[in-house]
């Protein structure tokens, strides 16, 4: 009589198919990811938009109170905050202070404007001005 063997069946995975899998997560990868962090920068600069419009309406409204938009010195921070010696102010005419741009910068203001009567510019994801796709400057005009 032949002794018997047992055949044990270990569960688990060969180290062929953990690559195989891998391989297949990794060709996921390369194809997902670049589609998602394109419509990232997308929404920044639609973020950034909106807020340009934001703040030119904010601008407006002061301008309807003082009868002129605030000085390049004031800056932006005349909408949220009162500027010594303005009577006629009666804001704050956004609910909270400032906003920087998505990218984390300071808008830029200038009041008379090159491009009409004030300039509002975010400088786009590399905080310089010029540039294209996501680094192109964000304006108001």
């Amino acid at each position: 009589m032949k002794p018997q063997y047992r055949r044990r069946h270990v569960a688990g995975f060969t180290l062929l198919e953990l690559l195989v899998v891998l391989v297949i997560i990794g060709l996921l990868v390369g194809y997902v990811a670049p589609r998602y962090f394109a419509q990232v920068g997308k929404s920044e600069v639609k973020a950034a938009r909106a807020q340009i419009k934001g703040l030119e309406d904010a601008l407006d409204q002061y301008r309807l109170d003082m009868g002129r938009y605030p000085a390049t010195e004031q800056g932006l921070a005349a909408l949220f905050t009162q500027p010594a010696g303005e009577e006629r102010w009666q804001g704050p005419y956004l609910k909270k202070a400032v906003p920087n741009d998505p990218w984390g910068n300071a808008y830029q203001y200038r009041e008379p404007g090159e491009h009409g009567e004030y300039d509002l510019t975010s400088l786009g994801k590399d905080g310089q001005p010029g540039g294209t796709g996501e680094a192109a400057d964000i304006v108001n005009w």
